[in-house]
């Protein structure tokens, strides 16, 4: 066995034991713990209907680079916030485009094009990324750990958020007085591209309301298999 193949283990167990403990730790320790761990080298991929978790990490270093998958499919409103939120915390954001000719957003592949490709070369070389996934989010996502290899990316994966509720969420942005995604007060309580995503009826599932013409549940950057 090489020695590559024994530090990738070993990194594999050392994330695992992590997790475990970190399953009543705060967002802003975790994201503290990852800065340490990994030398500063983390990124956080932000859809921006995230603020909460943009909040506590801009805290934690309001250096962090932050980045936005623009698929060039998204809502007026969505890069409107993306902009306002972007402003309020001075952050360092990148935004990232599909290339040339990508598939066009709704049909089959668009998400592996528009915001998985974009993601994976914006993250090459990086130690860790940040999600805001949780585990209510979604029955592919009700056993994601907290801290994980991401095979499918190749660096360190990190769910701050996923012990959290919906209710959780809720709280601190009405405690923080945070700025809410404009779309969520008109019904969209998942937001992703306008062609894919409609408001969704009061107690329906919120992500009903995303490919809601389809099967598809996950775009790809939180497949079962990476979490």
């Amino acid at each position: 066995m090489s020695s590559l193949q024994i530090d990738h283990t070993a990194l594999v167990k050392e994330l695992a034991e992590v997790s475990a403990r970190f399953e009543t730790a705060s967002p802003g320790d975790i994201v503290r713990w990852a800065l340490e761990r990994f030398d500063g080298d983390v990124v956080y991929a932000c859809s921006f209907q995230d603020i909460v978790l943009l909040d506590i990490a801009h805290a934690v270093d309001p250096d962090l680079e932050v980045i936005f998958l623009d698929t060039e499919a998204h809502f007026d409103e969505t890069l409107a916030y993306r902009d306002e939120v972007a402003q309020r915390y001075d952050l360092n954001l990148t935004i990232t485009h599909p290339a040339p000719g990508a598939t066009p957003c709704g049909q089959d592949g668009c998400c592996a094009a528009r915001k998985v490709a974009p993601l994976k070369e914006a993250v090459k070389g990086r130690a860790a990324w940040l999600t805001a996934l949780k585990r209510v989010d979604a029955s592919t996502r009700d056993k994601a750990p907290i801290v994980s290899w991401d095979e499918a990316f190749g660096l360190v994966k990190l769910n701050p958020m996923a012990t959290w509720t919906d209710e959780d969420i809720a709280s601190y942005e009405q405690t923080h007085e945070l700025p809410i995604h404009p779309l969520i007060p008109q019904g969209y309580l998942s937001i992703g591209c306008a062609p894919t995503t409609r408001p969704v009826a009061p107690g329906d599932d919120p992500r009903s309301g995303r490919w809601s013409n389809s099967s598809k549940i996950e775009c790809g950057l939180h497949e079962p298999s990476s979490s």
